[in-house]
């Protein structure tokens, strides 16, 4: 019987951190599992070198929902961004050997495919409506069904989901950059500039929005009330997570579609906005929420009260994460959306392969595993660097939800 013999932590920042977790078993078989939380890196690199490594060693790596509960349940404190990454990782890369092994991709051994492509959403954006709609034409024209459309708000600094290169980073100083913010001025704004690209998209082409947790719940009902004609197919993240029972009262005022979960890691984090019905998509993680075998929970719970899935999936995701995302979106029956906004050229260099995008839909692998490979030589030359997301300020110097 095989067994895990080797367990490696690896950082590099081939244009953003990157921490990756390759386990190798005793015949030789390697799994990769990503375990980077953005401006938090070096937290889980530290609990998984430091208290999982050493739990792993001479485990059987074929007992992927044994282990996930010995790293879960022995650890006594449970939960949490830095412990579920970690555990996810872990996760993870025992798929991606259980795979090898089986001579199958990942998504065979979930049950298979049940759908032909995984549709996703690309971001639009721009320094102002004309540029944003420029921004929407270049990805309608590159085959995108899906856009999520964010401008920056006239006057203020921190208008968040604005790129400044080809691919969006906001984690790009070595300590946080604080910027301003003016919720009156982004309700007054967002919907005018969400009507125009509406306009410019006509009734064929799905439209989101992400509120990136910055309104209160009656400022986010009066928003979702006021865009309920452009039809969005979701507004993202309207109001901060943790206080669930929040939801209910947007509910009240809107029929908007709600989708939120990216910041939450474990099923009950999420059971009572699925169980009530309070949001129409949970856009929890593969690696921030447990890995594939938690999601795979997370998103059968969902299932049973027509919750769809809508996982986050930005560049602080390896693509590691990216493929492992679109093997569990192509077998889960209740699946809506992924997010994708690619990745630099350079990162694809150090994590070859891969799902493969076309015509606006990812396609898996069909290689054993996951299908991604890490080169370790071209990794050692991006070391680490220290960056953090941005904070946000009112205008009145108040610290407030980024």
């Amino acid at each position: 019987m095989a067994t895990i013999e080797r367990v490696d932590i690896l950082v590099t920042s081939p244009g953003r951190n990157f921490v990756t977790l390759r386990i190798t078993t005793s015949d030789g078989v390697t799994g990769l599992g990503d375990a980077t939380l953005n401006g938090r890196e070096l937290a889980v690199a530290a609990y998984l070198r430091d208290h999982l490594a050493p739990l792993l060693a001479g485990r059987d790596p074929a007992r992927i929902e044994d282990t996930w509960q010995y790293l879960y349940r022995g650890a006594y404190w449970r939960r949490g961004p830095v412990t579920m990454t970690a555990i996810a990782a872990v996760d993870v890369a025992l798929w991606d050997i259980k795979g090898k092994v089986a001579g199958l991709p990942v998504y065979q051994l979930l049950g298979g495919r049940s759908r032909d492509g995984v549709l996703v959403y690309c971001h639009a954006s721009g320094a102002d409506v004309p540029a944003l709609l420029d921004d929407v034409d270049a990805y309608r024209e590159k085959g995108f069904r899906a856009i999520r459309a964010q401008a920056a708000v006239p006057g203020l600094s921190g208008s968040y989901g604005v790129r400044k290169g080809t691919i969006y980073e906001p984690a790009a100083t070595a300590l946080p950059d604080e910027q301003g913010w003016d919720t009156e001025a982004y309700l007054d704004f967002a919907p005018r500039y969400l009507a125009a690209v509406r306009e410019r998209l006509g009734s064929g082409i799905h439209l989101l929005h992400d509120v990136h947790h910055r309104l209160t719940p009656i400022e986010a009902a009066r928003f979702g009330k006021s865009v309920e004609e452009l039809r969005l197919f979701w507004m993202e993240d309207p109001t901060p997570a943790e206080n669930q029972d929040a939801f209910r009262l947007i509910r009240q005022h809107t029929t908007t579609p709600i989708a939120t979960g990216e910041v939450l890691n474990s099923i009950w984090d999420v059971r009572q906005l699925i169980t009530e019905q309070l949001i129409d998509y949970v856009r929890t993680t593969v690696v921030h929420a447990g890995g594939i075998t938690h999601l795979r929970r997370i998103f059968d719970l969902a299932a049973l009260y027509q919750v769809r899935t809508g996982s986050h999936g930005a560049t602080d995701l390896s693509p590691v994460s990216t493929a492992a995302a679109v093997h569990v979106d192509i077998a889960v029956s209740n699946f809506g959306i992924q997010e994708h906004m690619g990745h630099t050229e350079e990162t694809l260099n150090v994590f070859r392969g891969g799902p493969r995008l076309e015509n606006g839909m990812l396609h898996p692998s069909e290689e054993p595993g996951l299908g991604v490979e890490y080169d370790d030589e071209l990794a050692a030359r991006y070391p680490y660097e220290p960056r953090y997301l941005p904070v946000a300020r009112r205008l009145d110097g108040s610290l407030h939800d980024w």
